[in-house]
């Protein structure tokens, strides 16, 4: 699938909102003195729900490479937005319309990086279940609107799938 390309569309707006998102989640990944944080925790699954000790040790051998991976994929979504490492500026047109083509590996990087963000988002928020939404608070907005991005994507992907070799 390497060949397949994707393409989303973001406003301006939009692009700059959830490149400020992704850079925070970068940034909380990044910065290993959080360890302890619950929604740098729930990023790291439990290997052995039954057996603490183990499941600590699982942690400390592959967290770092779990967590290194993650901001990996983060930096990729930057990069593919055009705003890894430039300054993002709310005065460029928020009307405007971007177009991000994504490959395979990039489609994947989005996938696990909006998937991630929502868990961090949701153990903010306290969401043990999608249905969990309080009216009138913006951060379940943000939440859902990265849920629909997700969405969004993976129906992309699944159209991109189901086409037929002969009409790309």
């Amino acid at each position: 699938m390497n060949d397949r390309i994707v393409v989303l569309e973001v406003s301006g707006l939009e692009a700059l909102h959830l490149a400020g998102i992704v850079g925070q989640f970068r940034d909380l990944v990044v910065d290993a003195g959080r360890e302890d944080d619950p929604a740098v925790a729930r990023l790291m699954p439990d290997a052995y729900p039954d057996d603490e000790a183990a499941s600590r040790e699982f942690r400390r051998l592959t967290g770092a490479d779990m967590l290194d991976r993650r901001a990996e994929d983060a930096r990729t979504v930057l990069h593919t937005l055009g705003m890894d490492g430039a300054e993002l500026d709310p005065a460029s047109d928020p009307d405007s319309t971007i177009a991000v083509a994504l490959g395979e590996s990039e489609a994947r990087a989005w996938m696990r990086t909006l998937s991630a963000v929502r868990l961090v988002l949701a153990t903010r928020l306290g969401i043990q279940d999608d249905d969990e939404h309080r009216p009138g608070d913006a951060r379940f907005g943000i939440y859902d609107w990265i849920g629909y991005r997700l969405d969004g994507l993976v129906a992309a992907l699944d159209r991109r799938l189901d086409d037929p070799p002969a009409t790309r």
